[in-house]
């Protein structure tokens, strides 16, 4: 069976660990590339070991040359330096921007069709600085953060319901990072409003852990940053774009007018499918809710 050829740029813990459930869900061929090609040699090795014992079908390569990933569907980009203790998303701003580009002249050339979803953080200003960069179409170039923030939501919501993540409907919106908008108001549990279910000290709670999931795991590490849920939320993005099946997901796409913003990727509801971003879905927000959403976009251009 052939399967569609995924590249994942940078091969340490998010990046190969993305790779290792996109062959055990048996979604894709994958090849790990990173500069240390030891290292994307080593984990493919590694990975291509457990074949026997989890027959799963796809193949898993490392490598540091680019020619191994021509021709990909997909080319998903993690390579950064990851965020450390009491260091800000913006702080990686510099030195990620300088990887991001470097990516970019190595993969453009060899898989100008690819779809491209930029993990590396900053993640909202990586995601705009790349697309300016690649220009390319905005349905083909996109970014990760929400669905990673939704899930850290979805997971607090269920600590406090005690309700499995199967029955909630939840969204996060915004920045991936400090501007993120948890949006409670339009959350769900076994279909019943999370406002009747909890009070509002709990939901302002359930916020407040969303908006610090990642820093508590910084914290608590000491040496490294989150990357079980980065790599499920890659995962999933891949599995909707090669076997969609209509899921709404937030995704940092790029938004021409959609919720009053123009020129700008942030984080939003959106489809994907096997052309990239397939539609921006528009919610109904609030005057408050929107506020904020516009407050993040502005914080995200004072960036750029």
């Amino acid at each position: 069976m052939g399967y569609p050829k995924v590249t994942i740029v940078g091969a340490g813990n998010v990046g190969a660990n993305a790779g290792l459930l996109l062959a055990m869900k048996e979604l894709a061929d994958i090849v790990l590339i990173d500069v240390a090609d030891g290292v994307a040699k080593g984990k493919a090795l590694d990975i291509m070991h457990m074949r026997s014992n989890e027959q799963f079908g796809p193949s898993v390569i490392g490598t540091g040359d680019y020619k191994d990933t021509a021709d990909s569907e997909i080319v998903v980009v993690t390579a950064g330096v990851p965020r450390k203790p009491g260091m800000t998303r913006e702080d990686l701003l510099k030195i990620n921007s300088g990887i991001v580009s470097s990516v970019l002249e190595g993969a453009l050339p060899v898989s100008p069709n690819a779809l491209y979803i930029f993990v590396t953080n900053p993640l909202d200003v990586m995601t705009n600085l790349a697309f300016d960069i690649a220009k390319l179409p905005k349905q083909q170039l996109f970014g990760m953060g929400g669905v990673l923030d939704t899930a850290r939501f979805i997971h607090s919501i269920a600590l406090r319901t005690g309700a499995e993540p199967s029955q909630i409907e939840a969204m996060v919106i915004g920045a991936h990072g400090e501007g993120m908008l948890p949006l409670p108001r339009l959350a769900t549990v076994n279909g019943k409003p999370l406002l009747e279910l909890l009070s509002k000290e709990q939901i302002d709670d359930i916020a407040s852990d969303t908006v610090q999931g990642g820093a508590a795991v910084v914290e608590l590490l000491q040496t490294g940053s989150a990357f079980y849920a980065p790599a499920s939320s890659i995962a999933l993005m891949v599995k909707e774009i090669l076997a969609p099946t209509g899921r709404v997901l937030s995704v940092c796409s790029r938004l021409e007018g959609e919720y009053g913003i123009d020129g700008l990727h942030m984080c939003v509801p959106t489809v994907l499918g096997r052309s990239g971003v397939e539609r921006i879905v528009e919610l109904e927000l609030d005057d408050e809710e929107l506020s904020k959403l516009i407050q993040a976009a502005e914080s995200i251009k004072s960036q750029l």
